[in-house]
């Protein structure tokens, strides 16, 4: 029988001559409903390519198995891993995925915020942009009783679940490689310090300074915008300086390498007259020659965390009344920019 419509339960209940009902009943297990009745009305079902239609389910449930991720954006390796994170857990517990990206506007992540709110959305997993200074839309959404969880670039003012990389370890852990390899003029080029992972990470890399005797020079820091154009621009005005720094440690990998490439065409030697560290662990740091120096910060694993987070709270149909934070262990990997010949 070839469909020529939409097949309906009120299509499989005439073709067995049941009642909706039963139909419905059938389809979703129901125990009152004979096994072999079950089994009947599923191949019929299946025969007539019958999709159940969620969109009166969902108007009836008042929500959906449908989560919503908001992202800075896509193209950023961290964030893709992240999402791969996030959908093979949603996937493996019968959710799927809708992502939108803020592209590091606030306002247009607001208006992402209500348009997944709108469509019925379980729950969020959201890591705000770079413009984004507090939480008011995201902290609306427990009056609704809509579960958030934050990951990566979260906000305190939220009261939610989170899942972040120990930034400030990381940074730690990557100034003082660059203090232990020799180097003396090490700067930072530094995200925007509204940002939870640029104050943490700043707090890394003053705390290795202290830690080594190094006295931190508020002239080696510059803050930036988390891209490959504003590393460049801070590199810039890094060389700029009277004492040229004989090392940089990024904030993010994209930043380095606005970095690595305003060094390199500078004709100066990477790393033996700077070096160059960076944070996240993207592809693109493999293959730029030296290769870079990073902080993996397991995205992947961050996303599948997340996700893990906000379904349970979804399948106990309440928002955590008292929110964890979760927090995964960066690795430091150490490549050429960071080593001298």
């Amino acid at each position: 029988m070839k469909n020529k419509h939409n097949t309906t339960l009120k299509d499989i209940a005439n073709h067995l001559d049941l009642s909706i009902s039963t139909i419905s009943r059938a389809l979703h297990d129901h125990p009152a409903i004979k096994q072999e009745t079950r089994e009947l009305v599923k191949a019929t079902a299946k025969r007539l390519d019958y999709y159940p239609d969620t969109t009166a389910r969902n108007l009836q449930k008042r929500s959906t198995n449908t989560i919503g991720v908001i992202v800075p954006e896509i193209r950023h390796f961290f964030f893709s891993s992240a999402i791969d994170g996030i959908e093979d857990i949603a996937y493996q517990a019968g959710y799927t995925i809708f992502v939108a990206k803020s592209n590091e506007d606030y306002g247009r992540e607001v208006l992402n915020t209500r348009s997944l709110v709108s469509n019925r959305v379980a729950g969020l997993i959201v890591s705000v942009a770079q413009t984004t200074k507090n939480g008011d839309h995201l902290t609306a959404l427990k009056r609704r009783n809509i579960p958030v969880v934050l990951f990566d670039r979260v906000l305190d003012d939220v009261e939610a679940c989170k899942v972040v990389v120990d930034d400030y370890k990381g940074a730690y852990d990557s100034t003082t490689h660059l203090i232990e390899s020799g180097y003396k003029k090490i700067a930072h080029l530094a995200g925007p310090s509204h940002l939870k992972i640029s104050m943490e990470r700043l707090k890394g890399y003053r705390a290795a300074l202290r830690d080594a005797g190094y006295k931190f020079k508020e002239e080696l820091v510059v803050h930036v915008e988390l891209d490959e154009l504003h590393g460049t621009t801070g590199t810039k005005k890094l060389l700029a300086l009277p004492q040229v720094p004989d090392a940089i440690f990024a904030v993010n990998d994209p930043v380095a390498i606005g970095a690595h490439k305003e060094i390199s065409s500078r004709g100066m030697k990477i790393p033996d007259e700077i070096a160059i560290s960076g944070f996240s662990n993207n592809p693109s740091t493999e293959i730029v020659n030296p290769p870079l120096t990073t902080v993996d910060q397991h995205g992947y694993k961050m996303g599948q965390v997340a996700a893990q987070l906000l379904i349970e709270q979804i399948e106990q149909g309440a928002i955590s009344q008292h929110p964890r934070t979760e927090v995964v262990i960066g690795e430091l990997i150490i490549r050429g920019s960071s080593r001298k010949s």
